[in-house]
Order: C-alpha cells, then structure tokens, then sequence
C-alpha cells in the first residue's frame, strides 16, 4: 500500500485549518489540509436556522478579505459565514481535501513525524496541526433520563421552533446559544424557562462603539488566561441587528428564569437558589466594563456620546426576587428541554500522550509537548480572541512561523550531516 508524503497536515477544514494554510503557504511549508465533512461544515449543519455572527462584519473576519455586500456593522448570517470560508479557502489556494476522516495519528518509530490513518489512506507527516476546533463532542448532563417523557437535545442540533413538540421549553445554559435560543421560542409563542449559570454580560454597543472595539481598545482580546476562567460564558447575541441581553427584559417577555439546574427526581428539575445573585455578577461585570470605557475615553478626550441610559436597569422580576427551586414537568407542561451547556473536545484519534490526566492538551501557545504536534482554534490557545475568527488567524501565524523555523533547522542539520 502506498503512503502519502506531507510536511504539515492540517486536521479540520474550517476557521482554524483554513487560516493554518494561508500562513503555511506565506512560510512556502508544503502542507495539506483534510476535513471529514465540508469546509466550515458546523456553520452549516449544527447551528440553529437564525443564528448569525456574534461579532460585527467589520471586526469577525480575517484581515485578508472583507464580507462581500454586507454592512460592515451588521452580523452575518450563518450561511454566509461558512459560504466566507469556502471563498477564502478559494482565495488563498488552500490544499483542502474533503470527505477524509482522519482516524489515527502515532508517532513513528525509530524515525521523525507521524503516521495519520485516514479513510482514504495513509499519510505521513512531520507536523500535524490539530485544527477542529472548540465545539467537538456537545455535553449533555445525564441526571434527566432519557425516558423521562420530554424530548431532549443540545443546542447544536435545535434548528427552529417548529421541530419541538406542542408544550413549553426549558433551556439551561444562558450563554450566547441558550439566551437567544429561548429568546426566539418566546417570541414563536412558546413558554420558556431558562436556568441561568455564572456568565459575563458585555454590552452589546456602549456610546457608539460595539463591544468588541472595546474589548479590543481595553486589551481584554489579549488577556492571558487565568486558571478557572478558560470557560467563562458570555452572554452576547447579533440577532435582530445586535442587541444587549438584558435578563429583566427575557423575563418581560414572559420568560421564566430560574437558577443553576442541579439533580432530577421522579418528574421534578432541582434549581439553585441563585438566580439573583448569579444576575448581580452579570451585572457587576456588565457595569464594570463601563466604568473602563468610560475612563478610557476620558483619558483619550474621544468625542464619543454620553449614555446614561445603558446603567438604568429595569426592577427584578418575581421569578428573581422569589425563584422556582424546583419544576415538576408535567405540570408545568413542559415537553423539551434544550440542553445549552457547551462541548468538550474530543482528540482520541491523536495518540501521541500530549494530553494530561483530564483529557486536555498539554501546550504553550499552541506548540505541544510532542514536538511536531500542535493545537489552534481552542478557547484561550494564547489569549482571549484565540477562537474567535480573527483570533485564530494571528495564532495560526505564530504556529506557523514555529513551523518554519523549525523547518530551518532540520535543514541546516541534513546539510551539515552531507558535509561529514
């Protein structure tokens, strides 16, 4: 059986892979990137029909080409998003193959680089670049059984409200997915309850700029991750043309917030008693941030427009101020719950031990303990914007870079030996 020869495979084809490439190429390593499915496949087919970019069209892009036809300050729709990468990957003349499963990735014997087990062959490389990204295996807590009597599925494989049953909507998880998620059922006419974790609550514009101008101007796009914090969730939506979440107005809605879901038992959903004060460190967070705007352009004398209005907040609801602890569904009604709790990663096709005892890989800035093996597209890889679109590309370009000088010194090392 023959054997494919590569210096640099790329595994994933979407933000990460694609921006793997463009540097790869800049740094002329011969390279080849492989995506199991299309490029950009979970824009497509694992969000749900509404969703857009979290991120103004101006800021979440890479720096090499704009979105055709769109407001620089409005939010792509998802389609257009992967239709982006697709464009580039054209762009830039990634080498991309797709509809290859890349099954198993082990170190050679004896000899440099790595042998890669495909569904459509064998390759070996010198470096593999583990580019999948952050949203690999959906996590699904256990304790509702699935005989419960209510459908149950993560927030990847919702697509609108017309694919849940008659009856109301739990959501848990009150990140980006789960607020807007129970924000678009509630306006369908569905009655939702949403169980609210720890997360951060950025506005979405303050006095004329978006929030990510000013992440970017405060340096928080490149704050270092602290222990404990690499998974904070952020509730921040781009639907209806971008807008804060604002938790008290859900609840306006009709919304039915309640606290952290604990335990389930015979019929009935437990909830911490911590709705209030988990919505107080939202807020905290929220008013914390203005605070350092507002210093920022006091410091700067930027000419930008006062807005009181943004630290005005409406009373707390009842369901805050006297929260449900617990939700019997069948009286309640409610026939779905819709888990928005995150993903984990999934590498057991890499068997190279760069992983520690919970699972995660073990690297600095993305340049594993396995020399030749590196990470990109993971939340916190060198900074805040690691998994963000324009994030992942400077990373790439760093590994890249590493890449290349490594590359230099092999080839002093091969020249040197046929002098000897």
């Amino acid at each position: 059986m023959s054997v494919e020869k590569i210096d640099t495979l790329v595994v994933g084809g979407g933000q990460a892979g694609i921006a793997m490439s463009e540097h790869l190429s800049n740094n002329t390593v011969p390279h080849l990137v492989l995506e199991r499915h299309r490029i950009a496949e979970r824009w497509r087919s694992e969000r749900w029909d509404s969703l857009v970019a979290n991120g103004p069209a101006w800021h979440d892009r890479f720096p090499g080409m704009a979105f055709p036809d769109a407001d620089p300050d409005g939010f792509v729709p998802k389609e257009r998003v992967a239709d982006y990468f697709v464009d580039y990957a054209e762009k830039i003349a990634a080498p991309i193959r797709c509809g290859v499963d890349v099954r198993n990735v082990q170190k050679n014997i004896g000899r440099p680089g790595f042998r890669i087990d495909t569904s459509d062959g064998v390759i070996e490389a010198t470096n593999v670049v583990a580019a999948t990204g952050p949203f690999q295996r959906p996590i699904i807590p256990t304790f509702v059984p699935k005989d419960a009597g209510v459908l149950q599925i993560h927030s990847n494989a919702y697509r609108n409200p017309g694919q849940l049953p008659d009856g109301n909507v739990l959501v848990v998880g009150a990140g980006s997915s789960g607020v807007q998620i129970s924000d678009e059922l509630t306006n369908a006419g569905k009655r939702v309850y949403l169980s609210v974790g720890p997360h951060d609550r950025p506005p979405r514009r303050y006095r004329g700029r978006d929030n990510v101008w000013w992440l970017g101007v405060l340096g928080k796009w490149d704050a270092q991750a602290v222990p404990g914090m690499e998974h904070v969730t952020i509730a921040v939506s781009g639907a209806d043309g971008g807008h804060t979440i604002d938790f008290r107005r859900l609840a306006a809605k009709g919304m039915t917030l309640v606290g952290l879901t604990k335990s389930f038992k015979e019929g009935v959903l437990n909830f911490a008693p911590d709705i209030a004060a988990t919505i107080a460190r939202g807020d905290a967070y929220y008013l914390s941030l203005l605070d350092e705007a507002d210093a920022y352009v006091a410091r700067n004398g930027l000419d930008l427009p006062d807005d009181p209005q943004a630290r005005t907040f409406d009373p707390d609801p009842h369901c805050v101020t006297d929260p449900i602890l617990e939700l019997d569904l069948a009286e309640a009604g409610v026939t779905s719950i819709i888990w928005a709790t995150g993903f984990a990663v999934d590498f057991d096709w890499l068997t190279v031990g760069v992983f520690d005892e919970d699972g995660r890989p073990k690297h600095q800035r993305g340049i594993s303990a396995e020399p030749g093996i590196y990470f990109l597209g993971l939340p916190w890889l060198s900074r805040r914007g690691s998994s963000f679109i324009w994030g992942v590309w400077h990373d790439a370009k760093f590994l890249a870079d590493h890449i290349s000088t490594q590359r230099g010194y092999l080839a002093y090392h091969n020249a040197a030996r046929r002098k000897t």
